[in-house]
């Protein structure tokens, strides 16, 4: 086994020194400690922008969005408080709490102008193409510290950096969760800005038990027994199911209606018609910048089952897209994916799990070594369902929270909204074909049993009804189909 990665068992949440993301056994992605809520006094001028900026305040009063005033404000009584960070600059758990409070003040002050327009019905506009030296230096600095772009992202601002408890005592359960910071109606619990966000940070809470099964799996291949590989198997396989149940409640937490109204802040500059030709980030260089926006497919759980079942995607611009989010990720989750990835291919694990074992004369040892083979070879394909299972209700959620919604023909990533989740999704389907058809070829086809005839069943059905909605929004959009 190569090298084992640096996962913590114990997240360490009071240590300062080291970044709030580390992976962990018991928290998996979400970071070592509950974010960081209240920033230092000497703060205190951004902390008043950002709790009088959303469209309706924590008070429940109209804020600055909802006047169109950010912009003024942020010019009127913004210091570049850029000599404060460095201050502070040791506490990397408070320097990503700057990190997630800059970023969220930049993308409304350059997106303010499209929300105006949104409102009114028009199409988005132009945002504004100058991000001021005020934040332009204060985010750059911070995101340098904890290695982030400096623009809004998914884990270290958005989403699993943006949720306080209720009650400490209570922990991580969903009633319990509040946002720190919103751009809408995020301060109502009950808001769709609220429920949106707060599913992601529900999920991430059961990935620590995906993390361990996967590091168990890894350290009992191939040189031990295939029994306790199976039994990691099992556990991947049940957290992954927990987190789909927990992905489906977004349907009634956040309202496909509703979704359009805060999702103008959460868009990026990268191939977005909003930023045609990136953002001058002043007083950091006169080049125009451009980032990707904050999106959902920057979360670590699916992308750790993708490398860890090595799961083939074709070879198209629509997957270079997917190797492009990798950079939007904390760094510690990224080193961990890739070393997954390498572990996974240097063990030649998917062939030794799958197709490895002698067939030789049918003794009572070997034939118990072929049914345990068997157990591996369906809870594979009950794995890579759970995938199937996840990219289909992504796939479902931009069907009816955006296609149905808004004419826009990119997500807030910037990736092209009708072809980019298909790519993927129809990779995990070819991939479940592929390998029942050697399960098949090797005499094991319908004896895997009737659980995994449904699943096989349930994919084909799947595939062809997909090809059949890529070809109908990209007939009504005007949008070439890539068929594999």
């Amino acid at each position: 086994m190569a090298t084992p990665f640096p996962v913590l068992d114990d997240p360490l949440p009071d240590n300062t020194t080291l970044p709030a993301f580390m992976v962990s056994t018991q928290r998996g992605f979400l970071p070592r400690m509950d974010p960081i809520i209240s920033l230092p006094a000497e703060f205190a001028p951004l902390e008043s922008l950002l709790q009088r900026m959303p469209i309706r305040t924590a008070a429940g009063t109209p804020g600055l969005l909802a006047t169109g005033s950010l912009g003024h404000a942020v010019d009127a009584e913004l210091p570049d408080l850029t000599p404060l960070v460095e201050q502070y600059s040791a506490n990397l758990p408070l320097m990503n709490a700057l990190y997630r409070d800059y970023s969220f003040l930049a993308s409304a002050y350059l997106l303010e102008p499209c929300h105006l327009r949104f409102v009114k019905g028009e199409p988005y506009g132009l945002g504004r193409q100058i991000l001021p030296a005020n934040i332009a230096r204060p985010i750059s600095r911070v995101a340098e510290i904890c290695d982030f772009k400096p623009f809004m992202e998914y884990a270290g601002s958005y989403a699993l950096f943006n949720y306080r408890l209720l009650d400490p005592s209570a922990g991580l359960d969903p009633s319990n969760l509040r946002l720190i910071r919103a751009f809408e109606h995020g301060h109502d619990p009950s808001s769709s800005e609220a429920g949106f966000v707060l599913v992601h940070v529900d999920m991430a809470r059961h990935s620590g038990s995906l993390v361990s099964a996967v590091l168990s799996a890894l350290s009992s291949t191939p040189s031990s027994s295939r029994t306790a590989f199976n039994t990691s198997l099992a556990s991947m396989l049940s957290s992954l199911q927990t987190i789909n149940a927990t992905m489906e409640t977004m349907w009634t937490r956040s309202r496909p209606r509703e979704y359009t109204a805060f999702r103008t802040f959460i868009f990026g500059i990268t191939a977005q018609s909003m930023f045609p030709h990136g953002v001058i980030y002043e007083g950091i260089s006169a080049d125009k910048k451009s980032f990707r926006g904050e999106s959902g497919a920057n979360d670590s759980i699916i992308p750790l089952v993708d490398n860890f079942l090595a799961i083939p995607m074709p070879d198209t611009p629509l997957t270079q897209i997917l190797a492009d989010f990798r950079a939007y990720r904390p760094s510690n989750h990224r080193a961990f994916l890739e070393w997954v990835r390498t572990a996974v291919l240097s063990l030649r694990l998917k062939e030794w799990a799958l197709f490895g074992g002698d067939d030789g004369d049918d003794t009572e040892e070997e034939k118990e070594e072929e049914e345990t083979k068997k157990e591996t070879r369906r809870l594979w394909l009950a794995l890579l369902d759970q995938v199937r299972d996840f990219r289909w209700r992504h796939w479902c959620f931009a069907r009816e929270y955006i296609l149905k919604q808004t004419k826009h023909p990119t997500a807030t990533g910037g990736s092209p909204i009708v072809t980019w989740l298909p790519n993927q999704l129809q990779a995990v389907l070819a991939e479940m074909e592929a390998l029942h058809g050697r399960f098949v070829a090797d005499g094991d086809g319908g004896s895997l049993g009737k659980a995994t005839d449904e699943i096989m069943d349930r994919a084909r059905r799947q595939s062809e009804m997909l090809r059949k909605e890529v070809t109908k929004f990209c007939a009504e959009r005007g949008v070439m189909v890539h068929h594999h």
